[in-house]
């Protein structure tokens, strides 16, 4: 793989003056690396090697005072009585408190809630249509005639009985109808 990231490392020439070359990275071309090395006298070969250790060694210090950072922190909030759990809830509470004070969010928030109460106006005109629709079938023609149909059935059915009442009333004297007529012919029959 051909890595074209260098890094500018200060070289340290033998008139003591620093000059800057372009070191390749782990994984770079081998060639690349093979002609960089054939430029570099034994002297600045050397001082490279030194100040690549010296880093080491500070990245080992670095990684060793992150642990003991780390480490401390663990304690204090063991201390605090802060656990893994609350620690996600206020993570979770402070990303929710960020996300709601963007302006994409509130732009949303404020056109989702245009969008409901356009929806919600909507939702009630078709109620009133559905409404005034219904009205108008119940005092059609039709309605009417199918109206008296029922009426007039329910006094054949029931008698003597005034015109009137609801549905329900219809339907129980219906019932009671075709109860009485099915004791009378039990009775014919068993004479």
């Amino acid at each position: 793989i051909v890595c074209n990231l260098f890094h500018v490392c200060p070289l340290l020439t033998s008139q003591g003056v620093l000059k800057t070359d372009q070191i390749p990275e782990e994984g770079d071309d081998a060639v690349a690396t093979i002609s960089a090395t054939e430029t570099l006298s034994e002297e600045e070969q050397e001082e490279l090697r030194k100040e690549l250790a010296k880093v080491e060694e500070e990245i080992q210090t670095l990684s060793q005072v992150l642990a003991a950072k780390e480490k401390h922190l663990a304690e204090i909030k063991r201390k605090l009585g802060i656990n893994s759990l609350q620690e996600l809830r206020q993570n979770i509470a402070k990303g929710w408190q960020d996300v709601t004070a963007t302006s994409a969010y509130k732009k949303t928030s404020e056109t989702l809630s245009q969008a409901g109460q356009k929806a919600s106006a909507a939702f009630s005109s078709v109620g009133s249509v559905i409404t005034k629709k219904l009205e108008d079938v119940k005092n059609s023609p039709t309605f009417k005639s199918f109206e008296e149909k029922v009426e007039n059935l329910k006094s054949k059915v029931g008698g003597n009985k005034a015109a009137g009442g609801d549905f329900g009333e219809v339907l129980n004297s219906t019932a009671n109808a075709s109860a009485t007529e099915s004791l009378t012919e039990q009775t014919q029959e068993t004479q």
